[in-house]
């Protein structure tokens, strides 16, 4: 009887382990064998899934996106609690993180950035976030300084201790 194999779920999976490789090595540090070798398969069997080294990258992204937290949009938390809990979700991690973004966008030019699929599903997902906890007219805005404050938290070792607009980094 042949193996049943989900492979939505399958490519889910390694899109998820592949994750930490692509934190652990950076994107220009990264191959396609080198990622097929630590998931333990065979680059034919990688290449199955994923057509090249973006479309793995892109599907990375968006597993690490999936593990963020809804906002709850609960008023009765109020806006800075919630946007408290969005920005110490995104703290643990944000240093590697934005060095593998970094890595990744090194070489494209603004243009290739502003159409990239895994900027766009990232702004995406974060802009959705704080415009469902400020409203639509202040996220922007928002998300900026929440962006700013964990970028000065991350270059000050962790000194930076800021209070913007009720946002607090400890």
């Amino acid at each position: 009887m042949p193996k049943i194999v989900n492979h939505d779920a399958h490519k889910d999976e390694i899109a998820q382990r592949a994750a930490s490789y692509f934190s652990e090595h950076g994107y220009s540090g990264v191959g396609m064998r080198g990622v097929a070798q630590y998931l333990g398969m065979s680059k034919s069997a990688l290449y199955h899934y994923f057509p090249n080294k973006e479309a793995l990258f892109l599907a990375c992204t968006k597993q690490v996106i999936r593990q963020f937290p809804e906002p709850s949009g609960n008023n009765a938390e109020g806006e800075a609690a919630q946007l408290q809990e969005l920005m110490d979700s995104m703290k643990p991690d944000f240093g590697p993180e934005m060095a593998l973004v970094f890595d990744y966008l090194r070489s494209k030019k603004p243009d290739e950035i502003a159409e990239d699929p895994a900027m766009q599903e990232t702004m995406a997902y974060f802009l959705d976030a704080v415009t469902r906890i400020v409203g639509k007219e202040r996220a922007p805005e928002t998300l900026a300084q929440i962006i700013g404050t964990l970028l000065l938290h991350y270059f000050s070792g962790g000194r930076w201790k800021a209070d913007i607009s009720g946002l607090r980094i400890d």
